[in-house]
């Protein structure tokens, strides 16, 4: 398994290709995280970004998803800035709202695990995405685990790119990109690289930057990504099923993940 990992890594996105959309939504925003076999599906749902959002919806399976009916709804212990969470190992990520606090949530005990705060990074209409919606700082996964995508007065609005510890939220390590945070519509991890979208509301846009960790290396793409729907306010990588996943204007959407070419 490993290698195959690891062979995986080794290559660039190449392109995206739209799969499947898999529910029409009753909000234009949110977040939706899908989460390996043997735990529900979590989503929030926020109707204007700004609003308190602290409910979690569980869904047994897809198909349950798919109708819109969920099992379970979690409430949280504190309200949810944007749509910048992510799951990790049984656990919700996010950022606590009109704060720069970092909550960890745990589904198996729905209790909050951890907290705190991400050092002198932006929040509430700071450093955004082009789409704005007070996304300041975006959490994402990957094969190399949990990142935090944020900017800070230092950086000037340069996107800051940190590795967090899983357990304690503490910064493990950190990169200053050369990429305007407020000059793409978002971002998201793909085994060690940040990738971002050109547009959130372009039909056809693209993948333009790649910033490598590895190599602290950066470089302009151009790979076709689509926003069917127009309004595209959460891009998600999830490393299991090498998929990626979208909410886009009232439509979550899946992407498959096609790789090709070695990275230099």
């Amino acid at each position: 398994m490993l290698l195959v990992v690891v062979s995986y890594c080794l290559w660039n996105i190449q392109c995206y290709t739209e799969r499947l959309t898999v529910l029409q939504g009753s909000t234009a925003f949110g977040f939706r995280i899908l989460i390996p076999k043997g735990f529900s599906i979590p989503t929030g749902q926020c109707g204007t970004v700004g609003k308190d959002l602290r409910q979690l919806f569980a869904y047994e399976d897809m198909n349950q998803f798919s109708r819109g009916f969920p099992m379970k709804v979690l409430l949280l212990p504190e309200a949810v800035e944007s749509t910048g969470a992510t799951m990790y190992c049984g656990s919700l990520y996010y950022q606590r709202k009109r704060s720069r606090t970092l909550i960890r949530y745990d589904l198996a005990s729905e209790t909050l695990a951890s907290r705190r705060n991400l050092p002198h990074a932006g929040f509430h209409g700071q450093y955004p995405y082009s789409w704005e919606g007070y996304i300041d700082i975006d959490l994402a996964v990957d094969e190399q685990g949990l990142w935090a995508i944020y900017s800070t007065s230092k950086a000037k609005g340069a996107i800051v790119l940190s590795q967090l510890d899983t357990e304690s939220l503490e910064v493990k390590r950190s990169w200053e990109t050369k990429i305007r945070k407020n000059s793409v519509a978002n971002a998201f991890m793909v085994c060690g690289r940040l990738y971002t979208v050109a547009s959130y509301t372009a039909a056809n846009t693209t993948i333009n930057h790649v910033f490598d960790t590895a190599t602290k290396a950066s470089r302009d793409l151009s790979v076709t990504f689509k926003n069917k729907y127009r309004y595209n306010s959460m891009v998600d990588y999830n490393h299991t099923q090498r998929k990626l996943f979208a909410w886009d204007n009232f439509y979550m959407v899946t992407y498959d993940v096609r790789v090709g070419g070695a990275s230099k």
